[in-house]
């Protein structure tokens, strides 16, 4: 009967809370926040101050004053800074509440498929310190396979590939559960940081992540031959002589420079293709890869990772939601995807 009237007085919620963006989903409203996963604090006198949350904390990076630092307390999927996470967290989850909400909500959050019991730990006291009566998580791949409307209810089976900011999360999934997942630590921040490696490297030019995600997002392809006839001009620091400076990079420059983390995401997509039981691969085989998150957004991966792998892969809906889309369904029928859920 408490809990009933609870529940009337408050909103369930869920929260995908990722490296690069967190998005919070509330049932009846869809999606109601997607901000970058940044906060800028300001220390003086040994305290610390919350100065901006999201997008204009991300605008900061980089260009902080003294005793200002803009923070990305998740890092590979993981809570880096639990204090900074729970501030942020607290923050986006007001933002997300209506006016009318003042019993704190019951919460679903997503961990990544290969995090450890303490770092699934952390993830959940964040929540309950930010503000949450009850936390319950479930793991990405099986949040972005319900999202893109995988039938994950059937004997056959069903593989997801999440590729988020931080981590690549992938599963097999059939006859309700999970066959087997894992998480590799090489997703969009990965894509950026080669991509920075690369013009240093080829151009000796230092630029910035943030100009490394622009370039990712206007002329990021991974196919060398079939990329997009666009060319991107990037800005920097020229390491020769110290002096800003600028050059034209070609599609086919960045597809170089994402080679490596496209070989790392294809060879754990081979690796769980090897180690499940033949028939599944086979139905895997027959129905294609399913991709999800931001990081599939890029320019012909399916079509690099298939060259890679042996195996078709075809994209979700809405890739980018497939994930916080995946927890609202569970929200709407959580008796229905009981076996999937974590309580701690």
């Amino acid at each position: 009967m408490l809990n009933n009237l609870l529940g009337a007085m408050s909103e369930d919620i869920a929260i995908d809370l990722g490296t690069a963006n967190t998005l919070i989903f509330v049932p009846g409203r869809g999606v109601v926040l997607e901000e970058p996963s940044v906060i800028a604090i300001k220390g003086a006198n040994g305290e610390r101050s919350v100065i901006a949350v999201g997008t204009k904390a991300k605008q900061m990076i980089g260009r902080t004053p003294e005793g200002v630092e803009a923070i990305r307390p998740m890092r590979d999927g993981v809570i880096s800074d639990f204090v900074a996470a729970e501030e942020m967290v607290r923050h986006f989850i007001q933002r997300a509440k209506r006016r009318l909400g003042f019993i704190r909500p019951r919460v679903i959050v997503c961990v990544p498929a290969s995090s450890t019991p303490v770092e699934r730990r952390a993830i959940y006291e964040s929540t309950l310190a930010a503000g949450a009566r009850r936390v319950i998580m479930i793991e990405e791949p099986v949040a972005a396979a319900i999202g893109a409307k995988l039938p994950i209810g059937e004997p056959l089976g069903s593989m997801v590939v999440d590729i988020g900011g931080g981590t690549t999360d992938i599963a097999v999934l059939a006859s309700g559960g999970i066959v087997k997942a894992l998480s590799v630590r090489c997703a969009g921040n990965a894509m950026d940081e080669a991509i920075m490696r690369h013009i240093r490297r080829a151009h000796s030019l230092v630029i910035g992540e943030a100009n490394a995600e622009r370039m990712k997002i206007e002329a990021g392809t991974a196919s060398r031959i079939n990329g997009k006839a666009v060319d991107v001009v990037i800005r920097g620091r020229d390491l020769k002589n110290g002096f800003p400076t600028e050059v034209v990079l070609r599609p086919s420059d960045i597809a170089d420079a994402l080679s490596t983390p496209i070989d790392t995401i294809a060879d754990a997509i081979q690796r769980m293709l090897e180690q499940i039981p033949p028939e599944l691969a086979s139905d895997i085989s027959d129905r294609g890869v399913c991709l999800t998150g931001g990081g599939a957004l890029l320019h012909n991966l399916d079509i690099e990772l298939a060259l890679r792998t042996g195996v078709e892969f075809f994209m979700a809906e809405a890739p980018q939601h497939s994930v916080i889309n995946g927890c609202g369904i569970v929200l709407a029928n959580h008796q229905t995807y009981e076996s999937f859920l974590i309580r701690p």
